[in-house]
């Protein structure tokens, strides 16, 4: 990876990290996840491969767990590593096909991260603490589902609107 394409890496996860702690400022518990877009956003306009892909996720996923207040910060090592991977190689495959491929990456990754995060957070309740009733866990997927859904929905639609003056600039 070049060093310029290191740095938009770094510039664009800390726009998202700020975005990220600023909202989390505000009160309730739930919070939408800008770092997920901008580091597709980044993936997207680098091409990376799929092993510099993944670091982009490791490092996403760190700078998430410092910030967040989710039920399980660890989570972020898997849920962000396998929304990189999933972005740079959906991608990969939509570019110069579809014209909003940004936004579909970006959707599909939001998901790929944010079901996964729930998955992780499922299982660590489960093996936590064993009288947790099986409706409980479905009671917490059941609820923190469609905020997985509305992040992917935001995320691709403010990753698809900063592509092209993204793309723009760094042509220069």
């Amino acid at each position: 990876m070049k060093s310029r394409d290191i740095a938009v890496v770094g510039i664009l996860l800390a726009i998202g990290a700020i975005l990220r702690f600023i909202a989390n400022m505000f009160p309730g518990a739930i919070v939408g996840n800008p770092v997920i877009a901008l580091y597709c956003l980044a993936i997207i306009l680098i091409h990376p491969t799929v092993k510099e892909a993944f670091g982009i996720g490791i490092v996403a996923a760190i700078v998430s767990m410092m910030i967040s207040h989710s039920i399980f910060p660890p989570a972020n090592l898997v849920s962000e590593s396998l929304g990189a991977i999933v972005c740079m190689l959906l991608y990969s495959m939509l570019e110069n096909k579809i014209a909003v491929a940004p936004a579909i990456t970006t959707f599909v990754a939001t998901c790929v991260s944010g079901f996964s995060f729930i998955l992780v957070c499922m299982l660590v309740m489960l093996a936590l603490i064993i009288s947790i009733p099986t409706g409980t866990v479905m009671g917490f997927f059941a609820a923190v589902a469609p905020i997985v859904i509305i992040t992917a929905v935001f995320n691709c639609i403010v990753t698809q609107v900063l592509y092209f003056p993204a793309k723009r600039i760094l042509s220069r």
